[in-house]
């Protein structure tokens, strides 16, 4: 048995974020077991995703993960209209699925809101205009044959984190051309770090339709972050949220056996959605259920946003604050402290991806699009990691085990 192999399962042993850790928050990966949502009160909560005019339930699915064909029927059914996939989710096979399903099988394209993703890497990102050009127009045309459309509704230039990106000429021209040509109806941008900074400066251009950005309970104290959204919502954006149940397993390492009943059922599920939903300014999350199991957690929330006593007391007990300062809410203020220049947010969500997804594909798709020198390699010969949060996210933890895991 080889190294490799043996750092592999140390990793998956160990690891605090482990992928058993993860399902152990009752979103099991073997449940098969078809959704029922039970006790609805009523019809489905829509809302208005700002210009677009598309009206959806606020639960939408986040495809990502996810390789069911009958999950995404189901949810079809259950009627979630909204569907988010990316250019690059399973080298394309995500989109393919999401075509085969909604458009060739249940011929509901007319029906349904698409949303896919073009991720132009910040390696590639100053290539001349021309290249960065035609590879969006390579890329979308790629796309539309998988999704088996003529067009999506909403594309994102997907992984935003430097502001400069959003001004580049060569991406402004390219998503407007795809607009102009309509094989897009809308654009936009999602951002997973520097998001306040990012989503201003997408306020100030004023030719962004649609934003899918971070949002979970760790940012409930981020006045500024939340004012931008409502300032975004008020000039017609369409706000979708992601990321909105801060799955990492480690939050749960030091709370007391009695608070552990949160963290081993679906309570933690259901008040993290809701608390991001409940955000008006929000139109709709797309959390990204791989199960069954997962989808009957979050499609009741769609029916009735109000929070049960159990929910209430979890969010509002001072230690599940405390813990929620574990997660990494990608602010950036630890670069600075890496001599290595490592982007630590950027390597810290490929941990996440890995360790609490269980998406050791997207982990290194994440890795592969850092420029060089910035991402964990240049970890490798650390003897002590020096980068520090300014929160309580164990910062040198994270990247020992994403080393345990790629060497």
């Amino acid at each position: 048995m080889d190294r490799k192999t043996l750092n592999r399962r140390k990793f998956l042993g160990t690891a605090a974020g482990t992928i058993a850790g993860a399902l152990s928050l009752s979103r099991s990966a073997i449940s098969t077991e078809k959704a029922r949502p039970e006790g609805k009160p009523g019809d489905l909560i829509t809302r208005t995703l700002g210009r677009t005019g598309y009206k959806i339930p606020v639960v939408s699915m986040g495809v990502m993960n996810a390789d069911n064909p009958e999950l995404v029927r189901r949810a079809y059914e259950l009627g979630l209209r909204h569907f988010d996939t990316a250019y690059g989710y399973q080298r394309g096979r995500n989109e393919e699925m999401v075509g085969r399903v909604l458009v060739e099988e249940l011929k509901a394209r007319d029906k349904v809101v698409i949303a896919t993703k073009i991720n132009i890497r910040p390696p590639q990102r100053s290539l001349p205009a021309n290249e960065i050009k035609e590879m969006h127009r390579k890329m979308i045309d790629e796309s539309l044959r998988r999704l088996q459309t003529d067009y999506v509704d909403i594309l994102y230039s997907h992984d935003v984190s430097d502001p400069a990106w959003l001004k580049n000429p060569a991406l402004v021209e390219s998503l407007l051309e795809i607009k102009e040509q309509k094989k897009a109806r809308f654009i936009g941008f999602s951002t997973h770090q520097n998001m306040n900074e990012v989503i201003k400066t997408g306020l100030e251009m004023k030719i962004y339709d649609v934003v899918l950005t971070t949002l979970n309970y760790s940012l409930h104290d981020y006045a500024e972050y939340l004012e931008t959204l409502k300032k975004a919502a008020a000039q017609g954006i369409g706000l979708v949220a992601m990321k909105t149940q801060c799955q990492q397993a480690w939050y749960r390492e030091s709370v007391p056996a009695e608070m552990r009943r949160f963290y081993e059922g679906p309570i933690i599920h259901s008040a993290l959605l809701k608390w991001a939903v409940r955000h008006e300014f929000i139109t709709t999350a797309v959390p990204g259920f791989t199960t069954f199991e997962q989808l009957n957690t979050d499609l009741p929330v769609a029916y009735n946003l109000e929070y049960t006593e159990e929910e209430k007391k979890f969010l509002e007990d001072r230690l599940v604050k405390q813990q929620m300062a574990a997660v990494c809410r990608a602010c950036g203020q630890c670069q600075p402290t890496c001599p290595r220049g490592v982007d630590v947010p950027a390597v810290l969500r490929a941990h996440m991806y890995a360790a609490s997804y269980g998406n050791f594909y997207q982990a290194r798709e994440t890795l592969d699009g850092l420029e060089a020198g910035r991402s964990i390699k240049a970890c490798a010969d650390c003897e002590q990691c020096t980068a520090r949060c300014l929160r309580a996210v164990n910062i040198a933890r994270r990247l020992d085990e994403l080393k345990s895991l790629l060497t």
